[in-house]
């Protein structure tokens, strides 16, 4: 008997068997069946199904998230996902990728509930972070996820560094947790920061709120500076926590290398927050002895909002003209006033030390200084009107 005429005999008992409803073991569409593996080519698979019948896996459908099938060869038993009892050609068609995806996210789902440790494959990034792969399944690790290491911690925030540096990452493995995970929306959300929390536990542990740490900066962004101490323990100084002044750029404050003493002020699991000003005297602590409501005081303008005027009475203390303590006149733009970096004489409204405060104002201070001028101004003479008396009429008439 030749193959054709075996095959086409197989095809007539599993046609026999499709009539049976009763018949037993019979595998249903969606099941997962097993099968040994007799053809391989590059895009078809063929397996003898308990020489019941032939499975085909065909096209996309050999593609296995789980990488099960990656180095199939023929002898092998294979498991895939049934899709049709009989296709055109007579054989019952089959799936890997349905069975290879079951797989896949099952494995998944385990590491998701045991919180186990996971090798991600970077393949590519965006300014938003980096797309892996776990296996065969493509997933997403945000830049917020990546450590304090693989921060991009570019100055000025340029996009397109930022990208070029996590660029930098793609064909790498990351260590990374598994921190969100959804099948049906296909979703895998992994975080490399959180796998290195992990390690870091222990040796936070020995620290408490309240500690002080010797420390260097290793890096400066927009929102603070980034301190390591203590064998690569790494904290945040927020820009809030870096002086007891308000500061626009952490920049002017502390740079890379800077060798700092901090006291810690929240510990966040593994996160670390850190303060530079909690070890310097707060200077608003003696404000009220150095100036006084009513007092005219020279500033320097620093910074020009919509609302009004920040300017410096010293290095410690800045205070605010409110944009309705500039002129008697509305305002529209402050600028049309003054300038920044240009210094003017104001009058302290307000001082209120515990909530770091200090108001101000400009117009109050032209208004005195308009008025000691006029004041100061001597007032014309004026000459005595000549009037006709009776001595002046009388000498008149004897001439």
């Amino acid at each position: 008997m030749s193959d054709v005429q075996e095959q086409n005999l197989a095809n007539s008992k599993m046609a026999e068997l499709l009539k049976d409803k009763n018949a037993a073991n019979m595998p249903k569409v969606g099941d997962l069946v097993e099968g040994k593996i007799i053809s391989i080519s590059k895009n078809e698979i063929y397996l003898d199904i308990d020489g019941l019948t032939t499975g085909v896996i065909r096209g996309r459908e050999i593609y296995d998230e789980s990488e099960d099938s990656d180095k199939l060869k023929i002898g092998d038993i294979a498991s895939a996902t049934v899709v049709d009892l009989e296709n055109e050609n007579g054989y019952m068609e089959l799936s890997f990728r349905e069975a290879g995806h079951q797989k896949a996210w099952g494995r998944l789902e385990k590491l998701y509930k045991s919180g186990e440790l996971v090798e991600s494959r970077v393949t590519d990034a965006n300014k938003g972070g980096l797309m892996i792969k776990i296996g065969n399944v493509m997933g997403f690790l945000p830049v917020s996820q990546l450590t304090t290491e693989h921060y991009p911690r570019i100055e000025g925030g340029d996009k397109s560094k930022i990208l070029s540096h996590l660029k930098s990452f793609v064909n790498q493995n990351l260590r990374t947790k598994i921190i969100d995970l959804n099948e049906k929306e296909e979703k895998l959300i992994v975080s490399e920061k959180a796998a290195w929390d992990e390690k870091q536990k222990a040796a936070v542990s020995k620290f408490k709120i309240g500690d002080r740490v010797n420390g260097v900066i290793t890096g400066v962004v927009d929102f603070g500076a980034f301190v390591e101490f203590d064998n690569n323990l790494e904290g945040l100084v927020h820009i809030s926590e870096l002086a007891w002044q308000r500061i626009d750029d952490p920049r002017d404050i502390v740079k890379v290398g800077d060798k700092v003493e901090a006291e810690i002020i929240e510990i966040d699991d593994t996160k670390i927050s850190l303060s530079l000003k909690k070890l310097q005297a707060d200077p608003w602590s003696q404000v009220e002895k150095k100036y006084k409501i009513g007092q005219k005081i020279k500033a320097k303008v620093l910074k020009v909002n919509p609302f009004g005027v920040f300017v410096e009475l010293d290095q410690d203390i800045h205070g605010l003209v409110h944009i309705s303590e500039l002129s008697d006149k509305k305002v529209a733009n402050p600028q049309d006033l003054i300038k920044i970096g240009e210094t003017y004489e104001f009058v302290i409204l307000t001082i209120e030390p515990k909530e770091h405060r200090l108001g101000l104002s400009l117009k109050q201070a032209t208004e005195k200084k308009e008025k000691v001028e006029k004041k100061a101004k001597p007032e014309k003479e004026e000459k005595p009107e000549v009037t006709e008396t009776t001595e002046t009429k009388e000498e008149t008439k004897t001439e």
